[in-house]
């Protein structure tokens, strides 16, 4: 199926590992232009380098809980490739933590970029869309179920969503859709990095596999290409919602 992505451009935030690079990858593999994003400057010139080069993706090094970084992404995009159809958000994950151990400090660096960051990212980027703009918040699947040991990301992200379905609500009118995507385990190095903080990370794996319906961790590229359909005209009767890529393990419905 054509997903109608050549010659669309995409920002994509978290852009350099995780699931954000894997969106942006399955984007560029489509014939999307990426304007990605990290912190670290290092990893997005290599990042840029592995999507194709100049031709395919803008490197722009940034921290999303910065206020002026969204504007600088939305101008890399025109000044780069003339043009913006939409955005993938993404952002790592916040500290780990019990509710009761977790410190304000904590919450206020969580909700600035976790949460505002993403959110006025949208704003900005939905400003300079047209009809046919697509944006994607990367949230978790604590959207709908809190996930041991994960207090911030319990807190925020389900409060993410409900602004996300809002915004789409908002913008809807205009030709503009907004979805959230709710992953499960996926093999990422910070999912790995949370598998192995209780020592025995083949165990956890183990144990949270038995959880999951299809009995794996899905693949990067698997949440990627799911990411790239929500944000393509393929999916243009698509908004306000909050799609799990969790293998079927949320209960709900």
């Amino acid at each position: 199926m054509d997903l109608g992505l050549a010659g669309r451009v995409y920002v994509v935030t978290g852009g350099t590992q995780g699931l954000g690079r894997a969106g942006a990858e399955a984007l560029v593999a489509d014939g999307a232009m990426v304007v990605i994003c990290s912190r670290d400057a290092g990893r997005v010139e290599q990042a840029v380098a592995e999507l194709g080069g100049s031709d395919a993706a803008v490197g722009v090094p940034a921290d999303l809980a910065d206020a002026r970084t969204p504007q600088r992404l939305v101008e890399a995009a025109t000044a780069r490739f003339g043009r913006l159809d939409g955005a993938l958000l993404s952002v790592g994950g916040p500290q780990a933590g019990s509710v009761g151990d977790t410190t304000d400090e904590t919450w206020r660096e969580a909700f600035e970029s976790v949460f505002l960051g993403q959110l006025r990212c949208a704003r900005t980027v939905a400003a300079a869309l047209g009809e046919g703009g697509s944006i994607a918040f990367v949230l978790s699947s604590s959207v709908r179920s809190p996930i041991p040991g994960l207090a911030t990301s319990n807190g925020l992200r389900p409060g993410l969503a409900m602004a996300a379905k809002a915004l789409a609500d908002e913008l809807g009118p205009a030709g503009i859709r907004v979805n959230g995507l709710l992953p499960g385990r996926i093999d990422t190095a910070r999912v790995r990095s949370l598998d192995a903080s209780g020592g025995d990370g083949d165990a956890a794996r183990e144990r949270s596999q038995a959880t999951i319906p299809l009995r794996r961790y899905g693949d990067p590229a698997e949440f990627g290409r799911v990411a790239a359909f929500v944000l393509s005209p393929a999916a243009s009767y698509l908004t306000g919602v909050m799609l799990p890529v969790d293998g079927g393990v949320l209960r709900s419905i």
